[in-house]
């Protein structure tokens, strides 16, 4: 099942980024390609067969992985970017683009990559959990990293999920309260995420399912935010109003 997760993922954010294309070659909203593609990029870099190919020409040293996580801080923080300005979340907004956001950024991306470099080279390893296993130097540094890894995602989400939450309860259009409640829950399975990190380690093999289904989860909501949109546009053209925000 393990295996199988990171395809349904690239399989439902490959498509979302595929049906964007027509409307970003028409210039409209370009910023939610983006992260779909971004989200897409994510997927192919989790996948042991893509992730092997794209290490080796990268020296086959898990530089792909630190690509990976940097390519997920990226589509989180424009997922929430879009989502505290849709949602009208100035404070939560304040938090994650603002200057303490900026600041955390800035802060978990050195620390992964600085981690990373103080970290002796290992052999190509999707997870990376074999990293711990190459040296006590790795073994001790290995919970530092996942802790920069996740920690930047659980604090983008601790920001959104008030918000997420309220729309939820709000009147607002089906489509857009389901989208909320679904990056409600991708944001519970990424904070989820974080403290598997810490769990005992027979409960290691279910992180993959949580950080993909955080992932599908964020996905599926941004689609039916879309949906919404499009809905709302059919109306207006047809002389209807729409209460969409």
């Amino acid at each position: 099942m393990s295996e199988i997760l990171p395809w349904i993922t690239l399989v439902v954010c490959g498509g979302a980024a595929m049906a964007r294309v027509p409307s970003t070659l028409r210039g409209v909203n370009p910023a939610l390609f983006c992260i779909f593609l971004l989200a897409t990029a994510a997927a192919v870099l989790s996948i042991g067969q893509f992730y092997a190919v794209i290490d080796g020409a990268l020296g086959g040293i898990n530089i792909a992985h630190v690509l990976l996580r940097l390519v997920v801080f990226a589509a989180i923080y424009l997922i929430a970017v879009r989502v505290t300005k849709g949602f009208g979340a100035p404070g939560a907004h304040r938090m994650i683009a603002g200057r303490p956001g900026m600041a955390m950024l800035a802060v978990f991306s050195v620390a992964l990559v600085a981690i990373f470099l103080l970290m002796d080279p290992t052999a190509s390893s999707v997870r990376f959990r074999d990293a711990g296993a190459a040296s006590a130097r790795n073994a001790a540094l290995l919970p530092f990293y996942w802790a920069a890894a996740r920690g930047y995602l659980a604090y983008v989400s601790l920001a959104l999920l008030p918000a997420l939450l309220r729309s939820v309860r709000e009147h607002l259009p089906r489509l857009v309260r389901t989208g909320a409640a679904l990056m409600a829950a991708g944001a519970v399975a990424t904070v989820a995420g974080l403290c598997l990190e810490f769990a005992p380690p027979q409960l290691l093999p279910v992180a993959p399912a949580v950080n993909n289904a955080a992932v599908v989860l964020y996905t599926s909501g941004l689609v039916m935010v879309w949906l919404a949109r499009v809905n709302a546009a059919k109306r207006r053209s047809h002389g209807t109003s729409s209460t969409e925000r």
